[in-house]
């Protein structure tokens, strides 16, 4: 039996790592990062050329018609590159609508999105911490809703918001609707543009899949994130061997230094067993109903603390210039700050873990 990728798998791989070298070299990712917006048009208009917004979105409507592992793979890839733009919440938002919208939903925003020619954004968080179905109480009612969602990222640009509302629902909100009021919110990571967004009675379409629906786009997000860290925390482990490489001290290459050749190898092998991690949640997702939650969770909490605790140690590692903004460990360090926050954090997830095996 062979556990490792598909030849089409790493062919993916390959594809969107080529794209990102070519189209996101250092200096232009710092270009975005310090604009602060997280979105550049030119580069969303690149990525819809090989197709990334529509990987998972079902042949029919235009799309690629992939599975999550899949997805989860060109997320590694996303993270690695710290790409800055809307994917998240636009392939969580197409997940909704491909596995809970109405036919007359998804004829319309599916081949959109799939395109690249509409963005969507994932509308659920509210105050408190509040991610999960459960806890949202935001109310749909007469075609109508009313709350407010806190870090929706790229809200500002997004054409359609799926929206979290009570009862665990979710339904869709375009931007341009009246009640609808977009605040920016200055976040840590500049490549995700984050907003509070108010909603006062604006117009929305409940999706029919209904609570089922909202947990699975949950998990799908609890693992992409996990995905998402796992390519930022190689990324950093890789930064820092080739910084050590480089850089003396008192006339000696930091490589030779017997404390940082052990640091950075144990950065490694804590590293490389994650991957099992994210790939098992993604293949559950599609083919193990039953595991699917705790494996997400699971995935969610691990990988992405431990990710962080790389990007700490790596900011160490390079020592003073690691603390500044001129340096380019910022962009993963921050990201994957990120991912461990957003949609719950480690120990939300190790609780929620421990539930659904009733440990």
């Amino acid at each position: 039996m062979r556990f490792g990728l598909t030849e089409e798998q790493e062919l993916l791989q390959a594809t969107l790592r080529e794209f990102a070298a070519k189209e996101l070299p250092a200096p232009r990712l710092r270009e975005i990062f310090d604009a602060g917006s997280g979105w550049n048009e030119a580069l969303w208009r690149s990525a819809a050329g090989v197709g990334l917004q529509g990987l998972a979105v079902p042949e029919r409507y235009g799309g690629a018609g992939l599975e999550l592992l899949e997805l989860a793979l060109a997320f590694e890839v996303l993270g690695e590159a710290a790409m800055p733009g809307p994917f998240l919440g636009h392939a969580l938002a197409g997940l909704a609508l491909s596995r809970g919208g109405s036919d007359a939903q998804r004829e319309r925003w599916l081949p959109k999105l799939a395109s690249g020619e509409a963005i969507g954004a994932l509308a659920i968080a509210e105050s408190g911490d509040a991610w999960d179905p459960a806890e949202w109480s935001a109310a749909l009612d007469g075609g109508a809703v009313r709350g407010t969602k806190q870090l929706v990222d790229h809200a500002a640009i997004a054409d359609v918001l799926v929206v979290g509302v009570a009862g665990g629902g979710l339904a869709l909100v375009e931007r341009g609707a009246n009640g609808v009021h977009i605040d920016p919110i200055d976040g840590l990571d500049r490549t995700r543009a984050l907003a509070r967004v108010d909603l006062d009675g604006a117009a929305a379409e409940a999706l029919p899949g209904g609570r089922e629906v909202a947990d699975a786009v949950c998990d799908a997000g609890r693992i992409l994130l996990a995905a998402d860290s796992f390519g930022a925390a190689w990324k950093l482990i890789e930064m820092t061997v080739e910084y050590t490489l480089t850089r003396e001290q008192f006339g000696t290459l930091l490589a030779q230094f017997q404390s940082v050749k052990h640091e950075i190898a144990n950065l490694a092998a804590e590293t490389e067993p994650m991957r099992g991690l994210f790939w098992y949640a993604a293949h559950a997702f599609d083919h193990l109903p039953a595991e699917s939650a705790a494996a997400a969770s699971a995935a969610k909490a691990h990988v992405t603390d431990r990710a962080v605790h790389v990007s700490r140690q790596v900011i160490e590692l390079h020592g003073g210039i690691g603390f500044t903004w001129e340096s380019d460990v910022q962009f993963w360090a921050k990201r994957v700050l990120f991912d461990r926050s957003w949609l719950g954090g480690p120990r939300a997830h190790r609780e929620r873990l421990a539930m659904l095996e009733n440990w």
